[in-house]
């Protein structure tokens, strides 16, 4: 780790133009099961960033999943997400060079706070906060969802391949469910729904594809940051927002059916506030049952590098387990759903 932190400095110094850089702090940042996150604070001498600052270092793992975009493409999707307005993490320096630490990193700026999904959806806050973080929430997605093809910086993200993201989806995690090779007559199931139900489309936007509790920092009830881009793809603005409101992501609060922070239709109003689009809540309910098919593809490829012997984890390893409660999850939602027609 030291020798880690000292190539992270040398490297930052360099692309800042500092002096000097002294390390105050380093350590590897708890989450990231899918990448590999690093604090580090740096005392700077000089150059375009002098004194005291605070990084973020995101460097490749072992081994990744099918959706997961490089540390690159990530990166640029964070700068056109940062010159859209949303809350990120400023994107300062991307690596490709792989004989500096032998793997791809990108360095940004550390926000302040916490992203514990269990803390925040256990936290203390008053009907009053948690409406305003929700419609915060919603908010940050209007401006992510400014965004549309075509966009030259992000030429590698493919447009759905029919006209109904929905379906385009629909057809991918059928393609993964076969790629993984194993019956799972539930999720099967779930897609054939899905294919029979998808609604009209909305417009072509870049969605962040994992905006969830857990995934964007808070500091008190003061967002700070949203995180983690390794998923953002061009789909229809109610795949962010059915994700966000999926039940995995609720952590047992399924009566804050917002990230468990908040009510769906503060997420909703938020949205229109900046958009000035009202979407539709049978639209995002649709979403929801689709985000729990594809959280079920990604568990089953997280289980699948441990199984593999590729990335040996206990974490990867859990996450395999967690199928079958989103597999019931899954039955459950579609009953309320049919039952409400």
């Amino acid at each position: 780790m030291s020798a880690l932190a000292d190539t992270f400095s040398t490297f930052i110094a360099g692309q800042s133009g500092a002096r000097s850089a002294r390390v105050i702090d380093f350590d590897k940042l708890s989450g990231g099961a899918i990448q590999d996150n690093f604090g580090l604070t740096l005392e700077l001498e000089g150059g375009t960033r002098p004194g005291i600052q605070e990084f973020v270092v995101r460097q490749d793992a072992p081994s990744g999943v099918a959706e997961s975009l490089s540390r690159p493409q990530e990166f640029r999707v964070l700068e056109a997400a940062f010159k859209a307005g949303v809350t990120t993490p400023e994107p300062l320096w991307l690596c490709e060079d792989t004989e500096i630490s032998g793997q791809v990193f990108y360095v940004m700026t550390r926000a302040a706070g916490s992203a514990s999904p269990r803390k925040l959806v256990k936290a203390d806050f008053t009907e009053e906060q948690r409406r305003n973080i929700v419609r915060r929430l919603g908010a940050e997605l209007a401006r992510l969802h400014t965004v549309k093809p075509p966009q030259e910086s992000l030429q590698f993200l493919a447009l759905p391949d029919s006209d109904n993201p929905a379906l385009s989806r629909v057809a991918l995690y059928r393609r993964y469910l076969e790629e993984i090779g194993e019956p799972h007559p539930v999720l099967e199931w779930a897609l054939n729904w899905l294919e029979d139900h998808a609604p009209e489309p909305g417009p072509t936007v870049l969605c962040h594809c994992d905006f969830r509790t857990g995934n964007y920092m808070m500091d008190d009830d003061q967002l700070t940051a949203v995180l983690d881009w390794e998923f953002a793809a061009w789909s229809d603005p109610c795949e962010d927002l059915g994700w966000l409101c999926c039940r995995s992501w609720r952590f047992g609060r399924d009566d804050r059916e917002a990230g468990g922070i908040g009510d769906k239709q503060d997420l909703l109003d938020g949205y229109r506030e900046v958009s000035g689009v009202g979407l539709d809540p049978a639209a995002v309910s649709y979403w929801e049952v689709m985000a729990l098919v594809r959280w079920a593809m990604i568990a089953l490829q997280q289980a699948g590098r441990h199984m593999s012997g590729e990335q040996r984890s206990l974490e990867l390893a859990l996450t395999g387990r967690m199928v079958a409660q989103m597999e019931i999850d899954l039955l459950n939602q579609i009953e309320e759903l049919e039952d409400g027609r």
